[in-house]
């Protein structure tokens, strides 16, 4: 992956944005396509749409959305002595979160946090077995009593983890929202790929808002703008770690390439043409059966007005939901040749009709 490329990805994840609070990384990402795309527009939930048009007026339009929104937390209440009490936004582990350092986004900049607890010495043996609820968890901003803490933090700012980018070993990176921020820099990068080229449909990439809470920003964008074929690109658990169970998960692991999902909420024959295509480009690829509606904006495209091609693709990602996230940055860039080539095979928007 070239710098600029990385360059992205570094600023999209480091941006905060939990779900409602994303215009930090929306920003970002309007930064990237805004030089490519023949209209950009924001709507008002906060979704961003870069479009590409077709030659033809009465192409198929195709949707590919990866959402922006991470998981967080937001203030609720600050003590007298100036600690601040704190809510999850979307599906945060309980266990990962005391002892970690974060920032809590105020009108006037960030500020630094600790998530604090009862030190483990001083709980009894019942108590060290269960795990500490989020309302016995507090951040320690430094401040002495409540009227100093305010005058920093306001009711309802939003907090993140503070840790970002890092390289690992290889093409193996870390950080925290790699769900799904990756999705947002796939969709901006195969923007940038499909401005170079007039694609055969009228192409909408789309940065969602509020997916981790209920896929919202995916239903109202997929609503306007009605496309005949909906890819969503989220992460996907791989099961290449110890401790998970392939015959549950399936064998998905890092560097082996996107996974095309399949099933019901998976439109069969753009299944078919995106392995066709990661066959035809020699992009490898990997498969995960999913016999149920996904917990992915696919879901909801799917069922968009009187319903539209839906098709997924997953990046295996290890420790989902964790401040440290691992992922493989091939997987990123396979994905994206994945995309384009895609784009390029479509025919009509009837060539998605079952029969």
């Amino acid at each position: 992956m070239d710098d600029k490329a990385i360059e992205l990805l570094k600023e999209l994840v480091e941006a905060p944005s939990p779900s409602g609070y994303e215009q930090p990384a929306q920003r970002v990402f309007r930064k990237h396509v805004e030089p490519v795309v023949d209209s950009l527009q924001t709507d008002v939930m906060g979704n961003v749409i870069g479009r590409v048009n077709a030659a033809s007026a009465d192409a198929a339009k195709l949707m590919l959305a990866g959402h922006c929104d991470e998981i967080g937390f937001m203030v609720k209440y600050i003590d007298e002595n100036g600690f601040l009490f704190f809510a999850p936004i979307g599906g945060v582990d309980a266990h990962l979160v005391p002892g970690q350092r974060v920032n809590v986004h105020t009108a006037t900049g960030p500020v630094r946090g600790v998530v604090g607890k009862k030190p483990i010495h001083l709980m009894d043996p019942k108590e060290r077995e269960s795990v500490v609820k989020f309302k016995d968890q507090f951040i320690d901003i430094g401040c002495s009593d409540k009227k100093m803490a305010e005058k920093l933090v306001a009711i309802g700012d939003p907090v993140t983890f503070s840790v970002g980018l890092e390289r690992l070993q290889g093409e193996r990176v870390t950080s925290r929202a790699f769900d799904d921020k990756m999705g947002a820099w796939v969709v901006a990068r195969v923007l940038q790929e499909v401005s170079k080229k007039t694609p055969p449909v009228h192409f909408y990439g789309v940065s969602t808002v509020q997916e981790e809470i209920g896929l919202r920003g995916a239903t109202t964008s997929a609503f306007g703008i009605d496309p005949d074929i909906g890819i969503a690109v989220d992460v996907t658990f791989s099961s290449d770690t110890p401790g998970l169970n392939m015959m549950e998960i399936g064998e998905l692991e890092l560097g082996k390439g996107p996974i095309i999902a399949r099933g019901a909420n998976i439109n069969p024959t753009l299944f078919d043409l995106l392995v066709t295509t990661a066959k035809e480009e020699a992009i490898p690829y990997q498969v995960s059966g999913m016999p149920r509606a996904t917990g992915t904006d696919a879901n909801v495209i799917q069922l968009a007005r009187s319903g539209v091609a839906a098709g997924l693709i997953g990046v295996p990602l290890r420790y989902m939901h964790s401040p440290s996230e691992v992922l493989s940055l091939a997987d990123l860039e396979n994905t994206v040749r994945l995309l384009v080539g895609l784009i390029y095979r479509i025919e009509s928007k009837n060539m998605f009709i079952p029969n």
